[in-house]
């Protein structure tokens, strides 16, 4: 990614957009715009969690809810990205992924 810009892409979201070598398929300014737009995404779906999950005390069921939203065809998210969205939404909660959506 370019260094002149101060936005981090983490591996984890880069590997969303490359090929077997490790070449992005899309161009650097996409996939920055992409994981802004997943990153801040998952931020704002933490206060729905913690809320949904005092409704039903399970982080697996929360998380896989929010997959089943974030995976609809009306977000404009690829699957990838839905998952991506969803590990990083366990990550900020401090909550164990479940293991299908921990695999890729």
């Amino acid at each position: 990614m370019d260094s002149d810009n101060q936005i981090f892409v983490p591996a984890s979201f880069i590997a969303l957009y490359s090929d077997e070598r490790g070449r992005l398929r899309e161009a650097p300014d996409t996939v920055r715009e992409r994981y802004e737009l997943c990153e801040d995404l998952a931020c704002s779906l933490v206060e729905r969690a913690q809320a949904l999950y005092h409704e039903a005390p399970s982080e697996a069921g929360v998380l896989h809810g929010m997959h089943a939203a974030v995976a609809s065809p009306a977000t404009g998210l690829t699957p990838a990205e839905a998952r991506w969205v969803v590990l990083r939404l366990a990550e900020l909660l401090g909550w164990r992924a479940p293991d299908e959506l921990s695999r890729p």
